[in-house]
């Protein structure tokens, strides 16, 4: 009999209420439960960055952290950064640059930039390496998304 586990959270500012199976991950939950799919699921292991996700203001690879770990959490998803349809300011300077290459790593590069820009609106090149390093890009377009960031820095909202 597989355990299951009811959850309570709130997703991008909705509170959310599902009942999961105690072994998936946030990641299983946002895409599987809640059927939120811009979180994306690569390397399964925390090496790549591509699901990473805020949660109670914190980035996070959801891979790596039991849905039911985030039972009571506010958990942010790219979804999330336009939620009445309008590009936030990163999302904007992502497009701008030409950051979103083939997309697939940008909901996770995304989500770190936003999280490091909440805690440092003006971050240093330094800083935005450090708080980038968990986010591969397959497309080597790491130098437009540095730029991204730099663009958008003090035009985010927190």
């Amino acid at each position: 009999m597989t355990e299951t586990f009811h959850l309570e959270l709130t997703v991008n500012g909705r509170p959310r209420s599902v009942d999961i199976v105690a072994s998936h991950t946030l990641l299983d939950v946002l895409r599987d439960d809640v059927g939120l799919t811009g979180t994306k699921e690569c390397c399964v292991v925390g090496e790549c960055g591509a699901c990473t996700v805020i949660v109670d203001g914190k980035p996070i690879n959801s891979c790596l952290m039991l849905a039911a770990e985030a039972d009571g959490a506010e958990v942010l998803t790219v979804e999330g950064l336009a939620p009445e349809g309008r590009l936030d300011a990163l999302q904007q300077a992502f497009l701008d640059t030409g950051a979103a290459q083939c997309g697939f790593c940008i909901p996770g590069q995304l989500m770190s930039a936003r999280a490091l820009l909440q805690r440092s609106p003006h971050p240093t090149p330094e800083e935005i390496n450090e708080a980038l390093a968990g986010n591969l890009c397959r497309c080597a377009g790491y130098e437009q998304i540095r730029a991204a960031v730099l663009a958008a820095a003090g035009e985010v909202q927190s």
